[in-house]
């Protein structure tokens, strides 16, 4: 296969760290020409150097003149801002950018590497929950290959692959079931800013890894899964498997079932949309099925984790409902992760802004924009409100 040239967006991150040990590996067929950062100069450095990236953006401005002085002795071209990595995605030296920035902010930046044609390989499942019908009808108008990042969603992907035209019965995403499948619902109210960080079985960065906590995760995955692959919302469904090793399954009209399995590991999605449609090795723990054992799945509770009733309810409102609902689960998570509000505050506060949010049936990408400030700047009114009121 031909080398194929990366961008990395958010390659500080747990998506990007992971996405560079794949490069890693192979040297011979990936080249690192571009690599992004918010805030962590020092190892977008020393990233920078080891991979001879072509150039990098330190999206905080205040730390340019720290990375610029680093890496202009290397020859490493260095930016600054979230226009410059816009700007710079869209170069003839990409062929395949990476999505890894965190929520709604990697909107932008997606939008503008689909309009220059680039293959993306999407991590950031926020783009499609809060623009997914607009950012689909892009990369078709502009012919620019979408290919999931998330493990669940390179499952589905790579057991639809040769099944075009098949009748497709149902979508079942897996879900661990993260840290408190097990609590009672008395116990996760009390849940702290630790506990909820305490993933059993996926290292992921802070927002995800509390998403995963509440759910909210999976509601995210199954609006991007409805955009990924044309499914309506009442074709998806969420089984929990605490093993998470089948990554997700497709059931045919026929009754047949196809799943993707591995231990995990994030390689291996990340690893399959650089290469695709080609397959290559990879340093990872393989399945030993004699040792694998049982495993295990359940219906997930809904009273428990409400997050995935309000990501079904934003589906069936359409519109801009899932970008507010977006929206406020990220003031939300960030007010948990400051300790400035409960765990069940995160879905109650995301339930009251869905409720009195300004819905708009038919949006356009400028006022998914707004719908994102606006819900967020409501949801930040609601946290404020919340967190005066309560006594830790």
């Amino acid at each position: 296969m031909d080398k194929r040239r990366i961008a990395i967006l958010g390659s500080t991150g747990s998506i990007g760290r992971q996405a560079l040990d794949v490069i890693r590996q192979h040297r011979d067929i990936f080249e690192v020409e571009l690599l992004t950062a918010n805030n962590s100069s020092e190892l977008l450095i020393q990233q920078a150097m080891e991979f001879d990236a072509n150039a990098v953006v330190i999206c905080n401005e205040d730390k340019y003149k720290e990375v610029s002085e680093a890496l202009q002795p290397h020859y490493i071209k260095v930016f600054a801002g979230m226009k410059s990595v816009c700007d710079l995605v869209t170069g003839d030296n990409i062929d395949i950018v990476l999505t890894s920035m965190v929520g709604f902010s990697g909107l932008a930046s997606t939008v503008a590497a689909v309009k220059a044609g680039k293959t993306i390989a999407l991590a950031n499942k926020e783009t499609l929950v809060a623009a997914g019908a607009i950012v689909m009808d892009l990369a078709t108008q502009y012919r620019a290959r979408i290919l999931p990042v998330d493990s669940e969603h390179s499952a589905i992907f790579q057991c639809l692959m040769g099944s075009a035209g098949a009748d497709i019965e149902k979508i079942h995403l897996t879900a661990s079931g993260g840290p408190f499948r097990t609590w009672t619902r008395e116990q996760i109210a009390k849940a702290t800013r630790a506990e909820a960080l305490n993933h059993p079985n996926w290292d992921m960065g802070n927002k995800i890894t509390i998403d995963s906590a509440t759910m909210m995760n999976k509601g995210l995955e199954i609006i991007e899964a409805r955009w990924l692959f044309g499914t309506p919302g009442e074709k998806i469904d969420v089984v929990v498997h605490p093993e998470s090793i089948i990554h997700s399954m497709v059931e045919y009209a026929d009754g047949s079932v196809i799943a993707q399995m591995g231990h995990p590991d994030m390689r291996e999605a990340i690893q399959f949309a650089f290469s695709f449609p080609h397959r290559l090795t990879l340093d990872n723990r393989k399945l030993n099925f004699a040792e694998l054992g049982s495993m295990s799945f359940f219906a997930p509770d809904m009273d428990k984790f409400p997050a995935l009733n309000l990501a079904y309810e934003s589906l069936r409102k359409g519109g801009n409902m899932a970008c507010i609902m977006n929206a406020a689960n990220e003031a939300a998570v960030d007010a948990f992760l400051k300790e400035q509000i409960g765990f069940y505050d995160i879905t109650d506060v995301v339930q009251e802004c869905m409720g009195g949010a300004d819905f708009v049936g038919s949006p356009d990408l400028e006022t998914i924009f707004e719908t994102n400030d606006a819900a967020f700047a409501h949801a930040k009114e609601i946290i404020r409100r919340v967190s005066s009121a309560k006594t830790f």
